[in-house]
């Protein structure tokens, strides 16, 4: 049979079906009287306050039909591991999500692209990292300023260089080769290196003060970088002062509106401190929304040129990400040694984590809006553009593995084997 499930209750008998007691008299109180005891014993039934309940779990292998039931419990053992592998990889899961189903049905995609559902997404994220930037954070932003200082040169200055490397490649189309090293010229990504610092439990507003300073200042370096190092002269207008804007709209006044909530009402700020987590995964959320839109409206390119052709400007762009990671960390490895060692801002690893993770990243969006501005001047555009797409992917999806590495490394072992 099934699951047979006997219960024995035993509850206190009514009263009136109590058997009569009749009343003891006091001279039948018997005294017991012992060398150094005295004992009194009444004889008084004593009642039962509470019922007990019994209960006789009898499972059984077959059902009625002869059949196999298992129990819930052993069901679910299976979604244990399943679920906490989700919760670990949230963010390159909703990455690749994102992805596949911008491939598999790119019109949602595409319709959301049309109405700006980019910007509502980096409007969101921004707004969550103000809600959770904690005022000794911005402290440690100040007290790091060398380490920002040091970062902007990085991202605007030194990385650009690698762009000469990348022209040295030859492949058909030449636009993915250029739009690669038109990519290597721009600014840190908007909010994803932002969030993996965060993840990583990095120096997060050291991270959001580079981001910032970086698009703001890169509005007016990138144009010389790309013809320094791509166009060889070839005069380019950026459109400065809607960059500006946007930048304005999207990141600064939607991360100064959420600090401002966390200031304004104690509850808000508490709230947040307790389901930090979940704020990450619901930044996770709106940071997969943009390769989704990204990926469905290159679709119809992507789907022109050859595979091997793609997967080769693939590999160029994971082999960039990690020439700029390899490059930053012995940067500041360096740094860190000249400067004082141990004690040196460079040193710790707070600001060690920001300084990697977001000198190494490149902003796609930004990259767009200059490729627009070049009229078919460098090739054209969406054959620019693919290839970057898949850029600015791998770089966050790599970098949010690496981010997982070192958390497991840093987790302690709450399973210690026993000898």
């Amino acid at each position: 049979m099934a699951a047979i499930l006997h219960s024995l209750i035993l509850r206190p008998p009514h009263p009136k079906t109590l058997p009569h007691f009749t009343p003891i008299p006091s001279n039948a109180v018997r005294f017991c009287i012992s060398s150094h005891k005295c004992s009194l014993l009444l004889r008084k039934p004593r009642p039962v306050s509470k019922p007990f309940l019994i209960t006789v779990a009898q499972n059984s292998a077959q059902g009625d039909d002869g059949s196999q039931v298992s129990s819930p419990g052993k069901s679910l053992i299976w979604a244990k591991p399943l679920l906490s592998f989700v919760f670990d990889n949230f963010l390159p899961i909703a990455l690749l999500s994102g992805v596949a189903i911008g491939l598999a049905n790119p019109s949602l995609g595409c319709l959301a692209d049309r109405y700006s559902l980019s910007k509502l997404s980096t409007f969101g994220i921004f707004i969550i990292s103000g809600l959770m930037l904690r005022s000794e954070e911005i402290g440690a932003a100040a007290e790091a300023w060398p380490v920002g200082i040091f970062g902007l040169g990085s991202i605007l200055l030194l990385t650009p260089f690698f762009s000469r490397l990348i022209l040295q490649f030859q492949l058909q189309p030449q636009e993915f080769v250029t739009g690669l090293a038109i990519f290597n010229c721009m600014p840190t990504t908007l909010s994803s290196g932002v969030a993996l610092t965060q993840l990583a439990g990095g120096n997060s507003a050291l991270a959001l003060a580079m981001t910032v300073l970086s698009n703001l200042l890169g509005i007016l370096i990138v144009p010389f970088s790309i013809s320094k190092f791509i166009a060889d002269g070839v005069g380019v207008c950026v459109p400065t002062k809607q960059l500006l804007q946007s930048l304005v709209v999207t990141l600064l006044i939607p991360l100064i509106l959420g600090k401002v909530l966390r200031e304004s009402f104690k509850g808000v700020a508490d709230f947040v401190d307790k389901n930090r987590k979940l704020f990450s995964m619901i930044s996770a959320i709106f940071l997969g929304l943009v390769p989704w839109m990204q990926v469905s409206r290159s679709r119809s390119l992507l789907l022109m040129v050859k595979p091997a052709v793609f997967l080769v400007a693939i590999g160029m762009g994971i082999l960039l990400h990690l020439i700029l990671l390899a490059f930053n960390a012995l940067l500041i490895q360096s740094v860190s040694a000249v400067s004082g060692g141990s004690k040196s801002p460079f040193a710790k690893k707070q600001n060690a984590i920001a300084f990697l993770l977001v000198a190494s990243q490149k902003t796609l969006p930004v990259m767009v809006a200059v490729v627009e501005q070049l009229h078919g001047t460098l090739g054209e555009s969406g054959l620019l553009v693919l290839p970057c797409v898949a850029a600015h992917l791998n770089q966050i999806i790599m970098d949010s593995f690496f981010v997982n590495i070192w958390l497991g490394k840093d987790r302690p072992n709450v399973n210690p084997k026993v000898a």
